[in-house]
């Protein structure tokens, strides 16, 4: 997604946001940024700039965003952000063809195998805190959707470095050894 691109969507966003809103997120914002900086943020703009400045928001960290735009209950604009990302999702940035479909393959396996543990998993691959309580708050009861979500997430971050050897190494070492026998199993019988 380019800076353009990034920053047209945020200032969509921005215009969306009322005063009241804009308030509630400064209050969530208001152990990491100054409260004399605080007092001259008067559009969602000013506050976007000032959480980039601190590192928490970027075209590659969108999370924490999505998470303060749901907590004032603004989830129509948390997805916006999501769908728009996903919409225009670089395709140079993929594994070729063959291993896309060992990942597809495994992410089968996975979610129907992996259950609760999931956030382990996630932490495993590189997942951030804020990412996977994303995640969790998006599918709160469905498991092997929290799953898919993950994987989906690593495999973005990965982008054409996701290998499913990868994937495999992270199961083991997070002791679900059945579930990366049962992936290496169904990759085998292809």
């Amino acid at each position: 997604m380019s800076s353009l691109q990034f920053n047209a969507v945020l200032l969509e966003i921005s215009n969306q946001l009322s005063a009241e809103q804009l308030d509630q997120i400064k209050f969530l914002c208001r152990d990491m940024i100054t409260k004399r900086r605080l007092e001259t943020i008067d559009t969602g703009s000013k506050l976007f700039d000032a959480l980039t400045e601190r590192g928490r928001l970027g075209a590659d960290n969108k999370e924490y965003l999505c998470v303060l735009l749901r907590e004032v209950q603004r989830h129509d604009l948390s997805e916006k952000l999501n769908r728009f990302e996903s919409q225009t999702g670089s395709t140079d940035n993929q594994p070729d063809d063959e291993e896309k479909a060992k990942l597809d393959i495994a992410t089968e396996v996975i979610s129907e195998n992996l259950g609760k543990s999931w956030r382990k998993l996630g932490r495993k691959l590189g997942l951030t805190d804020v990412k996977l309580e994303s995640i969790s708050k998006r599918h709160p009861t469905e498991l092997e959707e929290m799953a898919v979500e993950l994987l989906k997430e690593w495999r973005k971050i990965r982008g054409a470095e996701a290998r499913t050897e990868e994937l495999i190494k992270a199961l083991r070492a997070c002791q679900y050894n059945l579930t990366a026998d049962k992936v290496e199993h169904k990759l085998a019988t292809r």
